[in-house]
């Protein structure tokens, strides 16, 4: 992991973007301070309405209404 100040990675943009693209982490510095780091982004998988279909089961009583004295306060 390299350390950039803020200087440099404006003037290399296109070839630090290159070499995270490529696996690498950049860490960029406001002088020696370390303030932002570059990473691969990496999208979430696409979720699928359903997928969890089956594998999860409620019985009866959870739809049943709440005992008063979990009802203090929501109404």
């Amino acid at each position: 992991m390299e350390i950039v100040t803020i200087h440099t990675a404006k003037t290399t943009l296109s070839q630090l973007l290159a070499r995270v693209e490529a696996g690498e982490e950049i860490v960029l510095a406001r002088g020696k301070q370390p303030i932002a780091k570059l990473v691969p982004f990496k999208p979430a998988p696409k979720r699928q309405p359903g997928s969890m279909r089956g594998l999860i089961s409620f019985d009866e009583s959870f739809f049943d209404p709440l005992p008063p004295e979990e009802m203090i306060g929501l109404e």
